[in-house]
């Protein structure tokens, strides 16, 4: 498997904060876990990326991703107990 050089990726990323690029993981594992058909697997990324997107320092990204955060750590727990497999 060829490495891309590490100045490629960081030109990628330099125009943004680390809120986005995880929320893009975030989608990118969601998108990923869809084809499995199991909510307890989604919920626990939720709450997984609850958790990331919470202790992220705050001088990294905006506010509205902690608030993102707090909302995933709602829905994951419920989405968990409310799973049948």
């Amino acid at each position: 498997m060829p490495f891309v050089p590490f100045p490629l990726i960081d030109d990628f990323l330099l125009p943004f904060n680390v809120g986005q690029a995880i929320l893009l993981l975030f989608i990118l594992v969601v998108l990923a876990s869809l084809p499995l058909k199991s909510r307890k697997i989604l919920a626990i990324n939720l709450i997984a990326f609850g958790v990331i997107f919470l202790v992220t320092p705050s001088s990294l990204e905006p506010i509205h991703f902690k608030f993102l955060g707090i909302a995933l750590l709602v829905v994951g727990p419920m989405l968990y107990v409310t799973a049948r497999r």
